[in-house]
């Protein structure tokens, strides 16, 4: 094996990178070679990157990429020709060159031997398969949240991801922030006693649909690949109304709701705080309203309960029942924590500073820079593939508690429904157009 050393960002580094993703100077720091592969030698000192899906959140997750040492985009890919024309300028003006290569198919992405890792960011429905397929070309990923649409598309990727020993870190960024390490500390360590009860509220009532419009076919605008776009889900004619934002969200083909995909957020600092919530047996069940506006049609408002033999409880809602963010109740105490802030009762909690005993639950402070770290040492990052299919997996058992309208019994060593037909049908989805995982 080659010996690698890590470069972990001091704060200041840290501050100076988030000066350079925000359009500052940029700023010169050392470069750690990269790792491809036991058996080859890095070409050069720099990971090479790939990103999948240059939207909104892509593009945002790109300019960090852009920015931190050691780290290259030498492409882009999107259904939509503007945005990967944008996302070639943002690159390009950023280099000083005209290198950065445009696709609007990721396969052709993923054929170059020359590309470490990408980063994949299209719509939920796409996850599953883009990710897979990165794993068959060698890659390794940073990955949006949540891991699909379906359980079975978070089994097939985190069963790809350590099969193939590839590295992979989920967009629950909140894992790298000092507050929200803070509050799981405190759970962990046992500052708060025993815990009974976690509650996980999600955003969710003011996301309503932007588009107004007529919900009949219409002409595909000339640069959008609507296929392409559209993919493995069910085969229907383009409307603008399918793929505006937030309006996919709302979308069932497309994302399973908020219920799982913003949930994911929450729902993954809960199991890093308790990890039996993703590991012990369960009963489930959930109140769920569904969307009825135009194409809308998944999770609007949800009230969950998750009952543990231990007697530990989780209640999931929306933010329209439930503050947004995650709270833990021990015996002796609580802490709230979202990234608004940071609450507990008794205050003194948030005074509390760890023993030199006390391990703290990661030295990650920087979410994409602890990706390219870890692609150099081929250790786990702090948001890991089986971290995101419980975080996933939690907000989609909710939701099919919800569509059947019964208490469900959950088996995390199965990874089953115990004596439900219907609920297991529901666990995984058919894929369309000739896509296949």
């Amino acid at each position: 094996g080659i010996s690698m050393k890590t470069y972990a960002p001091t704060r200041r580094q840290f501050l100076q990178q988030a000066a350079a993703a925000a359009g500052a100077a940029g700023v010169s720091l050392p470069i750690i070679s990269s790792v491809r592969g036991a058996d080859s030698p890095p070409p050069s000192d720099t990971i090479t990157m790939g990103c999948i899906g240059v939207g909104g959140m892509g593009t945002g997750n790109m300019k960090v990429f852009v920015n931190l040492p050691g780290c290259r985009v030498v492409a882009v890919c999107d259904a939509y020709e503007d945005r990967r024309k944008r996302a070639k300028s943002i690159v390009d003006d950023n280099y000083g060159n005209q290198d950065c290569k445009m696709y609007g198919d990721f396969r052709e992405l993923l054929a170059r031997d020359d590309i470490d890792a990408v980063m994949i960011a299209p719509q939920d429905h796409w996850h599953a398969i883009v990710a897979t397929a990165a794993v068959k070309a060698g890659k390794d990923m940073y990955c949006e949240k949540p891991l699909g649409v379906c359980v079975d598309d978070g089994r097939q990727i985190r069963d790809a991801v350590r099969g193939a020993k590839r590295v992979f870190q989920t967009g629950t960024w909140q894992r790298s922030q000092g507050k929200f390490k803070q509050a799981v500390e405190l759970v962990r360590h046992g500052y708060l006693g025993k815990i009974h009860t976690v509650e996980v509220g999600s955003p969710c009532a003011k996301y309503r649909p932007k588009y107004t419009g007529s919900l009949e076919a219409q002409p595909v605008p000339p640069g959008f690949d609507w296929e392409m776009w559209r993919g493995p889900a069910p085969t229907k004619p383009y409307n603008p109304g399918r793929v505006a934002w937030p309006d996919w969200y709302l979308i069932s083909d497309y994302c399973a709701g908020f219920i799982a995909n913003w949930g994911v957020h929450h729902l993954d600092i809960a199991n890093w705080g308790c990890p039996q919530l993703g590991s012990e047996p369960f009963e489930v069940e959930c109140q769920i309203v569904y969307r009825k506006e135009g194409f809308t049609d998944n999770s609007d408002t949800w009230s969950g309960v998750f009952n543990y033999a231990s007697g530990l409880k989780l209640i999931y809602k929306d933010d329209s029942q439930m503050k947004t963010g995650t709270r833990f109740v021990g015996d002796e105490g609580w802490v709230h924590i979202d990234r608004a802030g940071i609450w507990a009762e008794p205050e003194s909690l948030l005074k509390v500073k760890l023993k030199p005993d006390q391990a703290p639950i990661t030295d990650s402070d920087h979410h994409q820079d602890n990706f390219l770290a870890c692609v150099r040492n081929r250790k786990d990052p702090v948001s890991d593939v089986d971290a995101a299919y419980v975080a996933t997996t939690l907000g989609l058992l909710a939701d099919i508690a919800g569509r059947t309208g019964k208490k469900l019994k959950w088996d995390p060593k199965q990874e089953q429904f115990v004596g439900s037909d219907e609920a297991n049908a529901m666990l995984k989805r058919p894929l369309h157009n000739g896509w296949t995982l």
